[in-house]
């Protein structure tokens, strides 16, 4: 088995209102020094051994972000 981590985060041209909620509450709180917060998902997958990244690419770009306003990163962990 092998663990891989799929980030999920929008692209930089695509508005983030998440993420600036969370930096505007930042300052708010007092937290100083955060110019911009972007929000994404982060996803941890067990997979079988023979899984390769050509699947881990169709599954990410498929089901996991939408690739119209998305982009992702798949790494593999080690165990």
């Amino acid at each position: 088995m092998a663990r891989v981590v799929v980030d999920v985060m929008p692209k930089p041209e695509i508005l983030d209102p998440q993420g600036q909620a969370v930096a505007g509450a930042l300052g708010r709180l007092g937290f100083s020094g955060v110019t911009e917060v972007r929000q994404g998902k982060h996803f941890e997958l067990e997979v079988d051994d023979h899984v390769d990244d050509e699947t881990l690419a169709k599954i990410a770009e498929g089901f996991l972000a939408n690739p119209v306003i998305e982009e992702w990163t798949i790494r593999r962990i080690e165990s």
